[in-house]
């Protein structure tokens, strides 16, 4: 349609069928095994300096850990807690680098209460309340100013029950009102990425098995054909996050499982605001309450160390729920029962297993990059927020020890497909939603309506997701499968009888013909 996608950064069938025929013809300047947020942005970041770049995936964009986190963009309180500054620091850098410029249509400040409850002592609060006011002066010395993320102050209890109507109200003392960073969707930050990587001119290409690693390429499986290729390639850089180990010799990583629960809003009273809820004997570990403004809210999070095989889909243990409702049930006034979790989900974090034992959750967050013997370099530990951070050094890696004819680091700067300043995305004639989730494409989207008024009606009632959604999914996103639409592109899935019935819409869009594509 007039007016569409940046061009070259629509993913699709065909596209990949395209540029997977291509492949065994050349050889790339760097393959990328891996798409969730650190993969993709290493393609994006070679791909941006002029290095030739092919990045693939076994299953589907973020279809490891990047999907399954808090959705934060954090700025690093906890590791300056921890007395990891330099952690801190470069989450804090990173935040603003997001919220600024090169995703402000996914990234929002969102406040965070912390209730003042009988739990909370005097000293405890006067001792968060300090690391609230040091988290400011992290939000300084990264740059990001006021207008982009408030600062910290105390609330009333009057003040703190309107901004979380569910809280005890019984002793409540007030609370300490903070902000941070939160994302529309860890999955469409990662589409994002990938999409502006192939706009660049990278070859995104999912349902692409490497079955073989070395120094110089891979050998690679179409999961869709069974085929099998030869990609050459003049450096690989492995970011397969928590089966990083399966690739290269060497990687020992300590996996930690976080799980987060689903609940409908109005569970909690039409919560505005996010929380902080102390965990009883947990020192200054926080359980995290979030509304996402689709009508969900996500309770999470634990920290468990998850020994044995690393599972596709990790799955939450009935034991985590129970703890994360005890702890919620610590501090509000309404009853949550094991009835009114709607959905879970947890993730693995690939923490770096530096041989000293004890608590996941203390283990360090820094990334390392390490290289093996025949050249594969690997990239592992991180977190979301640090993403480009850690590709950039993955990507510098690559082109110090192979020479590669590369320029600087581009993608501090970058913007992301979508992304545009505030200004800019506030005047866009879009539903607020889709802007926040699409940005300048977002009356894209809204347009698919004028050609049929059945794109913009729900896939589900009481969710907000429209099948104007999925056709864009299919059409640009490089969606192939249910799996992909419900579960990544959209986050229907997360409750599994919204998943149900949404899921004969999603087999009929990708049974659509091609003829379809005319109207986009």
């Amino acid at each position: 349609m007039p007016g569409g996608p940046v061009p070259g950064t629509s993913l699709n069938s065909a596209r990949r069928e395209r540029e997977l025929a291509a492949l065994p013809g050349e050889v790339v300047d760097v393959l990328v095994v891996g798409l969730g947020a650190t993969g993709a942005g290493a393609a994006l970041d070679a791909a941006s300096r002029g290095l030739s770049v092919a990045a693939i995936d076994a299953r589907d964009l973020a279809f490891g850990t990047s999907r399954w986190s808090s959705k934060l963009i954090h700025g690093g309180l906890r590791y300056l807690a921890q007395g990891q500054v330099d952690v801190a620091h470069e989450s804090a850098v990173e935040r603003g680098t997001l919220m600024r410029h090169t995703a402000p249509h996914l990234v929002r400040a969102l406040p965070f209460v912390l209730p003042l409850t009988p739990l909370v002592s005097r000293s405890q609060a006067l001792l968060a309340g300090g690391g609230m006011r040091a988290g400011d002066l992290l939000r300084l010395a990264a740059r990001t100013p006021r207008s982009v993320l408030p600062g910290p102050r105390r609330l009333s209890a009057v003040e703190t029950l309107r901004l979380a109507p569910a809280l005890r109200p019984h002793g409540l003392r007030g609370g300490l009102l903070s902000w941070d960073g939160q994302l529309a969707d860890d999955a469409r930050l990662v589409t994002a990425i990938a999409r502006t990587a192939a706009g660049h001119g990278a070859r995104v290409l999912t349902r692409c098995r490497a079955v073989g690693l070395t120094g110089d390429g891979a050998l690679v499986r179409d999961e869709l054909t069974g085929r099998e290729i030869t990609v050459r390639a003049r450096s690989v850089v492995n970011a397969t996050g928590v089966w990083a180990g399966d690739l290269v010799d060497g990687v020992r990583l300590r996996p930690s499982r976080g799980t987060h629960l689903v609940l409908r809003a109005e569970t909690l009273r039409g919560l505005t605001a996010a929380m902080h809820v102390p965990i009883p004997g947990g020192g200054n570990r926080f359980m995290l309450v979030m509304p996402q403004g689709d009508g969900r809210v996500y309770v999470g999070l634990t920290d468990e160390p998850a020994d044995g095989p690393v599972p596709d889909v990790p799955e939450p243990a009935e034991g985590e729920i129970g703890f994360l409702l005890d702890v919620l049930g610590s501090a509000v006034d309404v009853p949550v029962r094991r009835g009114d979790v709607i959905g879970a989900f947890a993730g693995l974090r690939p923490l770096l297993d530096m041989g000293s034992g004890g608590d996941t959750a203390d283990i360090s967050r820094r990334h390392a990059v390490l290289t093996s013997r025949d050249g594969v370099v690997t990239i592992v530990g991180g977190k979301l927020t640090t993403y480009r951070r850690m590709a950039q050094d993955a990507v510098d890696a690559v082109v110090r020890a192979r020479g590669l004819p590369a320029g600087p680091c581009r993608t501090a700067r970058l913007p992301l497909v979508g992304a545009a300043p505030r200004a800019r995305l506030d005047a866009l004639d879009a539903p607020s939603r889709l802007v926040q989730r699409y940005g300048t494409e977002a009356p894209l989207l809204a347009a698919l309506g004028r050609a049929d008024a059945a794109l913009l009606e729900p896939v589900v009632p009481g969710l907000p997701v429209t099948g104007a959604e999925l056709a864009w999914a299919v059409l640009h996103e490089g969606a192939l499968d249910a799996g992909d639409l419900l579960d990544r592109r959209t986050r229907i899935g997360l409750v599994a009888a919204d998943r149900e019935t949404a899921l004969p819409a999603a087999e009929a869009f990708l049974a659509t013909p091609p003829g379809f594509a005319a109207i986009c």
